[in-house]
């Protein structure tokens, strides 16, 4: 079983290394899914590690579906305080948490856990909090309420985006996907402040925004390209794209040459990982260039 093979590793790994048997237990964290060797996360938690002289190890795991519940159990009893999760295992991780977050409940998924003292298994979702964050970094003076917003995708990050768009005030919001039923599946979260439109009028709800977003995977390196019709954006706009391969999307880049304010979608990876990082180690970590530069090497 994973849990068999997670104990041999470790009895393996820390045979003929005393004094870390002896010494008080280092905190292990990591991220978890099926593929996981994309991963961008074990660089920028190591290098908080590093930074601020902490003890402890964040793990890239490749755990299959069918390993998941095991190996969640047996993680604590490791020594590992918490993980993160990624595709696929981001929606089915909920009914394995003993604890789930309102955010996470809301958005159908969960992306952080913390194994908490008392043996509970806790699910959260940072996304919203990170794309949050980073487009108040990127575009300190954005405005929310100033005028509508423009999303384009309704998949789960497009959800984190919705319901942080909806609590920081944006008085309406327009969505649309290339799969309009995707779109609909969306509709009872956009409440009395969104309309779903049409893809083909995708263009035309770009009339206005003050926000533009594109939480889809349109313009991301081996992705479709993003083919909707610019002409109605207007350079008073901030738009920000959540794909950050390549940083500078076709979005951005046209945006930018009529003067909007554009935010790379990198800062969000950045800013999700902050609350996971304080409760799984005990400190706030700092996003800031060194860490950009850091995750982009």
């Amino acid at each position: 079983s994973w849990s068999a093979v997670a104990r041999a590793l470790v009895s393996s790994d820390f045979a003929g290394h005393p004094s870390v048997m002896s010494e008080a237990k280092i905190p292990l964290a990591g991220v978890i899914g099926a593929p996981i060797a994309h991963s961008k996360s074990p660089k920028l938690h190591q290098h908080w590690l590093r930074r601020y002289g902490i003890k402890g190890h964040y793990i890239p795991m490749h755990i299959a579906s069918g390993d998941l519940e095991d190996a969640i159990a047996t993680l604590p009893k490791l020594g590992f305080v918490g993980v993160n999760v990624t595709i696929p295992h981001k929606e089915h991780i909920l009914s394995i948490a003993d604890l789930v977050s309102d955010r996470a409940a809301v958005m159908g998924s969960a992306n952080t856990l913390i194994f908490r003292a008392d043996g509970k298994v806790h699910a959260d979702n940072t996304d919203g909090y990170g794309f949050m964050q980073n487009l108040r970094q990127g575009a300190p003076d954005w405005d929310p309420k100033a005028g509508p917003a423009a999303v384009m995708g309704a998949g789960g990050a497009a959800r984190a985006v919705i319901s942080s768009l909806i609590d920081a005030g944006c008085s309406e919001i327009r969505l649309s996907n290339r799969t309009k039923s995707r779109a609909e599946g969306r509709r009872q979260e956009l409440g009395t402040k969104g309309e779903v439109v049409d893809w083909v009028q995708a263009g035309n709800m770009l009339d206005g925004a003050i926000t533009v977003v594109n939480a889809s995977s349109l313009g991301m390196t081996g992705a479709s390209e993003m083919r909707v019709p610019l002409d109605a954006l207007h350079r008073s706009a901030v738009v920000t794209d959540l794909v950050y391969t390549p940083l500078e999307t076709p979005l951005l880049a046209h945006a930018k040459s009529i003067g909007c304010q554009t935010v790379d979608g990198l800062g969000m990876l950045l800013h999700q990982a902050v609350p996971g990082f304080e409760r799984w180690f005990g400190l706030r970590p700092d996003v800031d260039d060194d860490l950009r530069e850091v995750v982009l090497r």
